[in-house]
């Protein structure tokens, strides 16, 4: 099984526009409310498509009675740790050529004793050779060594942890050696120093994280795919997007797609970028099934052109 763990998690809202005017009033064609946080998205991901998984979360407030409300109509097992503090809720305006703009609130504050809880719980609930997520960004007032004290704590459980967060969060809890790191574009830019432009810099990137503690580094770069880089080598995986609707989830897919594919090698990556792909023809942050995935064709390849620029590449 793969435990997820969301400091941080969010009711999230998505209204699609036919163009977000500012200052103007819009119709919105469609909204809907989805579950979210990222490792409530990894757990949701792999529930979506057969794959054990429970969510631990912390939940306050009316927002969090309905973010539990809507996870058990998904079927999504959980260990939901009530605090003091409300849930948050965020908003996402997306536009008919796959354009998103998100406002996110910073949600509430957790007392170390609600961390202390909601890591009890993750090692309540993982078994030999599972595995646990921690993800997400972090509430205010939280400092950024809680996700080294939380991987240091899991992997002295002999649990493997794969990381997902950004800022000195991440460049601090790599330290503690997680099993598998999966950055963005901005959070690998933010290992290396500078912006990362080119396939060569997200490499050089992915091997200053693994120097630095990370066993696997895989690094989503959005339309330009998903690099692997582990003691193997570098690889690097893509798959084509026909009808982009919104790519909020699509890294959270990417992760647990790696995970579902045995964590390690090509398969896992072409698994991962698969789901990452049919999460971006979907509205909001609704995650792919098994129908929308198991059609796609993924291209890798271990002879990239280190050298190429990546869209958006000034």
């Amino acid at each position: 099984m793969i435990v997820t763990l969301t400091l941080n998690p969010s009711l999230d809202r998505t209204v699609e526009v036919p163009d977000l005017v500012r200052g103007g009033v819009i119709r919105a064609s469609s909204g809907r409310v989805d579950p979210g946080g990222k490792g409530v998205n990894v757990a949701r991901a792999l529930l979506a498509n057969g794959v054990e998984a429970c969510a631990v979360l912390p939940v306050g407030g009316a927002v969090g009675r309905q973010l539990v409300e809507l996870l058990e109509a998904e079927g999504v097992g959980m260990s939901a740790v009530p605090v003091a503090g409300a849930t948050r809720s965020n908003l996402t305006i997306s536009e008919p050529d796959g354009t998103v703009t998100k406002i996110n609130e910073g949600g509430q504050a957790l007392t170390a004793a609600e961390i202390d809880q909601l890591a009890a719980a993750v090692i309540r609930l993982v078994g030999p050779r599972d595995r646990a997520v921690l993800s997400g960004s972090l509430p205010p007032g939280v400092d950024a060594d809680v996700y080294t004290r939380l991987t240091e704590r899991f992997v002295a459980s002999g649990i493997e942890v794969a990381l997902d967060t950004s800022g000195p969060a991440l460049v601090r809890a790599v330290r503690a050696a997680p099993t598998i790191v999966k950055p963005n574009r901005e959070e690998l830019g933010e290992a290396l120093g500078r912006a990362v432009r080119t396939y060569a810099d997200a490499v050089e990137a992915a091997q200053i994280l693994r120097r630095a503690g990370a066993g696997t580094v895989l690094a989503s770069l959005g339309p330009d795919g998903a690099v692997l880089v582990d003691r193997d080598g570098v690889l690097l995986g893509e798959c084509a997007v026909a009808d982009p609707r919104s790519t909020v989830g699509a890294g959270d897919c990417l992760l647990a797609g790696f995970l579902a594919g045995g964590a390690a090698g090509k398969d896992a990556l072409a698994t991962a970028v698969c789901w990452a792909a049919a999460a971006v023809e979907r509205p909001g942050s609704g995650v792919p099934g098994p129908a929308d995935i198991a059609w796609r064709q993924a291209q890798l390849t271990s002879d990239l052109d280190e050298h190429r620029e990546l869209s958006g590449s000034a």
